[in-house]
């Protein structure tokens, strides 16, 4: 389903996460969820993976104002 969300963790390297705890820092509109989801959503469009729901949420998450998980 398209609207479906799946959860997962991973370990990531500790100078990407200084970069992300430093951009979120920065621009309080965005949280780790949503750019999570733009990194790979732009990776994977990026590298010739079509799919209109992909790009859809990868533009999506590059230009909305707000943090996904924000509830206004």
């Amino acid at each position: 389903e398209a609207n479906s969300i799946v959860s997962f963790q991973t370990q990531i390297p500790e100078a990407l996460q200084y970069a992300m705890t430093g951009f979120i820092d920065q621009h309080p509109n965005w949280d780790q969820y949503r750019l999570i989801q733009a990194a790979l959503a732009g990776f994977l469009v990026q590298n010739g993976v079509k799919s209109r729901s992909l790009t859809r949420l990868y533009v999506g998450n590059m230009f909305q104002h707000k943090s996904l998980n924000s509830e206004y």
